[in-house]
């Protein structure tokens, strides 16, 4: 099972005079490793290498260095100790010692990997989206149900019938929410797991 990250995390090394700071950050979507990525690169250092992973998709980047020593390793380090929805930033200042194209790939890679290695972690669930709809008389308290059973609301809409909710749960723990919902509603809730590509918007 891939884990992610609990918060940003960070590891500085020091390899032949050169300064390595490694930060690590859980992400959400590609977005949002930009994001990342720019709020912590440092301009005034020498090269900002970095690397991430969101499910299938990756990307890495060596900013300078010579090809295949900095973002590659870096996304190596994060693929080795399984982790998913993680970017990783690699900030070097250089200080004067040239380390060769091995030399490089070991600083970055390694910085990365003790980064990885000491943060704090969780396991990463398979998650689903549920479009479900609910009578105002249960709401107060298949809500209450729902979210003690770890769903939690993306979004919530009103109309003349009740409520109709977005729910973000646990893949694993659709089938077992479905019933608990079926019940707390007396079967007068509707309940649709939405497919990717699913606007989030209230269906009409």
């Amino acid at each position: 099972m891939p884990h992610t990250l609990t918060a940003v995390a960070r590891h500085e090394a020091e390899v032949r005079k050169s300064r390595f700071l490694a930060l690590a950050e859980p992400i959400d979507s590609p977005e949002a490793a930009q994001v990342f990525l720019d709020a912590y690169r440092d301009p005034q250092a020498t090269h900002n290498c970095w690397a991430w992973r969101f499910g299938a998709q990756y990307r890495f980047h060596d900013d300078g260095e010579p090809g295949g020593t900095a973002g590659r390793p870096i996304l190596q380090a994060i693929e080795a100790q399984g982790y998913d929805r993680v970017a990783v930033l690699v900030v070097r200042w250089f200080g004067g010692i040239k380390l060769g194209t091995g030399g490089l790939a070991r600083a970055y890679g390694g910085a990365a990997a003790e980064c990885l290695r000491l943060a704090d972690r969780v396991e990463l669930r398979e998650e689903c989206r549920v479009l479900c709809t609910c009578p105002y008389a249960d709401m107060d308290r298949v809500q209450a149900r729902l979210l003690a059973a770890g769903a939690r609301i993306e979004q919530a809409a009103f109309d003349g019938e009740g409520v109709r909710w977005h729910l973000v749960l646990a893949r694993a723990e659709a089938g077992a929410l479905e019933a608990l919902y079926t019940d707390q509603t007396r079967g007068q809730g509707a309940w649709r797991i939405l497919e990717p590509g699913d606007g989030p918007g209230p269906a009409g």
